[in-house]
């Protein structure tokens, strides 16, 4: 049985980390400020992965940007990390894979270039390659699901895309609601309940989480194997720690890797 996981998302646009509300970015600091202000070491150790993301709406030309963040990042996590963000050839994955990241997290590349991914997982296995998902629940009651930072509809629903992606290639499917995102609110349970009956890889909640009782939520309701949160404010310091502790006192079957 796989191990629950607690995931962090950092979000990077121009060398700069972001807070997301609706996908709409909010800038903080830079690495620097991050480290200085908050306690990263605890961030570290308190988590079982390290998300990376480079929001920038030019981020096709910030690879080498991108991978010198996974590069310094690594220097002080030792828990696996994945970088994703303008990923456009296969010179850009070993890129981000020879800074040290683990995996990478693909989005409009599903569905503007499938045989690029297609090429991905046969270089580097499935189980590298992190399919991400930003969804946005409509009028009618669909789920809608975008890509370039939510900017662009790719005409699919949330069924269709996860259908989609699986058949392509993929080792998890790491799931946005864009409804949620930055609120504070929780989870999309509904979505995420849906998407675990589609799915035959690992799903990750992303978008919602604002304290620790939406983690467990998510894990206990048994649709998604691991959850995310980008909310720098909210679980930085000893936030994160915090979190992972009442989490194994709630009874998630977290790894034990550390004392805590």
């Amino acid at each position: 049985m796989l191990k629950s996981r607690l995931i962090f998302t950092l979000l990077l646009d121009a060398g700069y980390y972001n807070l997301s509300r609706n996908f709409r970015l909010q800038r903080v600091g830079d690495l620097k400020w991050v480290q200085e202000n908050y306690d990263f070491d605890s961030i570290a150790r308190s988590i079982d992965e390290l998300v990376v993301l480079n929001v920038a709406k030019a981020a096709t030309s910030d690879i080498d940007a991108l991978a010198a963040q996974v590069r310094r990042l690594g220097e002080q996590c030792f828990m696996p990390i994945a970088a994703g963000g303008g990923i456009r050839s296969l010179a850009n994955a070993q890129t981000l894979f020879q800074a040290g990241a683990d995996k990478l997290v693909l989005n409009s590349p599903y569905f503007e270039d499938p045989e690029l991914v297609r090429e991905l997982v046969r270089t580097y296995g499935a189980q590298s390659i992190v399919a991400s998902l930003d969804f946005r629940l409509l009028e009618d009651g669909t789920r809608r699901v975008y890509c370039r930072g939510g900017t662009r509809d790719t005409g699919l629903k949330l069924e269709q895309a996860i259908k989609l992606v699986q058949e392509v290639g993929t080792g998890e499917l790491y799931l946005t609601s864009m409804d949620r995102d930055g609120t504070g609110d929780g989870y999309d349970l509904e979505s995420l309940s849906m998407a675990s009956q589609l799915a035959s890889v690992p799903v990750i909640a992303s978008g919602g989480a604002g304290n620790y009782a939406h983690f467990v939520e998510a894990l206990r309701s048994r649709a998604v194997n691991a959850v995310s949160t980008a909310n720098l404010f909210n679980f930085m310091g000893d936030g994160l720690r915090d979190a992972r502790n009442e989490m194994l006192q709630d009874g998630i079957s977290l790894t034990l890797w550390m004392p805590f």
